[in-house]
């Protein structure tokens, strides 16, 4: 999914680590101008940037509307997409085509450049689900735009039923290719259920509640929020006093600094205005359709331009 907001912020995010559970409350960002689809943005955000290399957290619906997101570019990223309801036909710039469907894996790395398009179907349908973008460390930053589609097989655990899309949990693992230690799952947790996870004490862990009451870690953590845990954890105790729904991210701290801006990850403020530079020029100018993001092809429609860049440099904020 783009950032499609006007006036995208420049985004400097680095690793912290902290102790106890840190609530991060959702702000609302609409997509796709006046009749947009409102989103809840979890991260970034000033108190927290990233969760290991989990950068970027937008959670929607569940709402009857139509996604029609025009071809965009991605830099130095993973884009992960995740449904609970509905379905999104994806188009990219490497020739991919496939549908996103509720409990299915669609994986792009953006790597050096991509561009891709999302399109649910012409008639309003009913979409709920969650759009996370991974930060590539820098080793890996410029590898090869790819995609990938993994259906992640249920599994029961403790009462509840747990799906794993990224990396391992409770002894399941995805083959999804990641280029950091992370995890990413959904777990879905009956009412009056409690279950108390293993986890990797090297990660910092974020649970998304999509839906129900529950306490995570004895903390009472509201529908919409992100409830932040610290590295050093070796159990969670998750309990849900009603039909509970949940994503369960996490990972080792990236430890890099990066500038995101848009839909472009980065190191410096010079590498983003390269980037945007070559957008505008290769693709919506038409100068070079093999260039950086390639063409998404048998698109009906013109590829969405890029915001303007701030007035003053972007510079780090350590």
């Amino acid at each position: 999914m783009s950032n499609t907001e006007k006036n995208p912020a420049e985004v400097l995010c680095e690793s912290e680590q902290g102790a106890g559970v840190q609530l991060l409350t959702p702000r609302e960002v609409p997509l796709g101008g006046p009749r947009a689809m409102n989103v809840r943005r979890t991260l970034p955000q000033r108190s927290r940037s990233l969760i290991g290399g989990w950068c970027f957290v937008d959670h929607y619906g569940p709402e009857t509307t139509r996604m029609h997101v025009p071809p965009h570019p991605h830099t130095g990223l993973q884009t992960v997409s995740w449904l609970f309801a509905g379905d999104i036909e994806h188009r990219d710039s490497v020739g991919s085509l496939a549908t996103v469907r509720p409990g299915e894996l669609n994986l792009m790395t953006a790597g050096r450049g991509i561009s891709h398009s999302e399109v649910s179907p012409a008639e309003p349908t009913l979409l709920h689900g969650a759009q996370l973008w991974v930060a590539l460390p820098n080793a890996h930053r410029d590898t090869a735009p790819a995609f990938e589609n993994y259906v992640p097989t249920p599994f029961e655990h403790q009462g509840a039923t747990v799906s794993v899309f990224i990396g391992e949990l409770a002894g399941v693992s995805s083959p999804a290719r990641v280029f950091t230690p992370l995890l990413g799952a959904q777990l879905d947790v009956p009412a009056g259920t409690s279950i108390t996870l293993t986890l990797d004490a090297r990660f910092e862990h974020g649970a998304l509640v999509d839906a129900g009451d529950v306490t995570i870690a004895n903390v009472e953590t509201p529908e919409d929020h992100l409830a932040y845990l610290a590295p050093g954890l070796t159990e969670l105790t998750i309990t849900a006093t009603t039909d509970a729904r949940l994503l369960l991210l996490g990972g080792e701290p990236l430890g890099e600094a990066i500038v995101m801006w848009w839909n472009f990850i980065g190191r410096s403020h010079d590498e983003i205005v390269m980037f945007r530079a070559q957008w505008q020029a290769d693709v919506i100018e038409a100068g070079n359709p093999s260039g950086r993001f390639g063409t998404v092809a048998n698109f009906d429609g013109h590829p969405l331009p890029a915001p303007e860049l701030p007035t003053i440099r972007l510079k780090p904020r350590l």
